[in-house]
């Protein structure tokens, strides 16, 4: 089933308002918002979006992906207007008929950051690292940094990755992290918080490959999907630049 790219970017209240959705996707995004608004929710930056209607969704069936880059772009046009400056974008992918392992699910969520990155009409930035072993390699699109995070249903462990049955996968462009930053003391701050509850969620230690933006003892590509354990990944980032 095919939809229209312009309907491709989805609303908290497309959920109840439109006929045309699947049901697997509307069983899927119950299951995210009761999670996300549960009030011992590590993350409050996605409650509150939750709660407040400032998240946008998109969902990709498992053999037809072409209306995400149409989403995505739309989602990162509403950051021409400064009230949207914290939104965020889930995309849910059709899920398997059974659940899989953590390898298959970080396989899938590289394929679809290969194949935006293959349908991206915008090069980018001449500054921006095609490498991922530079420190200050990024994933980007339309010619914007952006932060990206997968969850699936295969976390058994770190709970605060496991949003349901479905690989769901989180976009966040750089630009909403502004004055949260690694380096500053309000994102030092912020992010502290945010991580001693998911400590305290998960009942593990904060996940090795977890650091900040800037770090140069970090490989910002290993924290995009990390594992279930406390095990620094290892091996080759599976993003290929186009021009490498």
């Amino acid at each position: 089933m095919l939809i229209q790219t312009s309907n491709a970017l989805l609303t908290k209240e497309d959920f109840k308002e439109r006929k045309d959705l699947p049901e697997w996707l509307l069983r899927e995004y119950e299951t995210f918002h009761r999670i996300v608004t549960d009030k011992t929710f590590p993350c409050y930056f996605g409650m509150a979006g939750e709660n407040k209607g400032e998240l946008r969704y998109a969902y990709i069936h498992q053999k037809d992906w072409s209306t995400l880059p149409h989403a995505l772009e739309a989602f990162l046009t509403l950051f021409e207007n400064l009230k949207h400056k914290r939104h965020g974008l889930f995309v849910f992918v059709e899920p398997f008929q059974a659940e899989s392992t953590i390898e298959i699910y970080r396989q899938q969520f590289w394929d679809i950051l290969q194949y935006l990155h293959k349908e991206d009409t915008k090069e980018w930035p001449a500054d921006a690292p095609r490498d991922p072993n530079h420190y200050l390699w990024d994933f980007h699109f339309h010619g914007q940094p952006i932060f990206v995070f997968g969850n699936a249903p295969a976390y058994k462990q770190r709970k605060t990755r496991n949003l349901g049955n479905s690989l769901i996968i989180g976009f966040q462009p750089r630009k909403i992290f502004k004055g949260l930053e690694g380096t500053e003391k309000g994102g030092i701050n912020s992010r502290e918080k945010v991580r001693e509850r998911v400590e305290e969620w998960d009942a593990l230690p904060k996940h090795p490959d977890i650091s900040h933006f800037g770090d140069p003892t970090h490989n910002e590509w290993k924290q995009f999907f990390i594992g279930d354990d406390c095990e620094p990944l290892t091996g080759k980032c599976p993003f290929n630049h186009k021009e490498m």
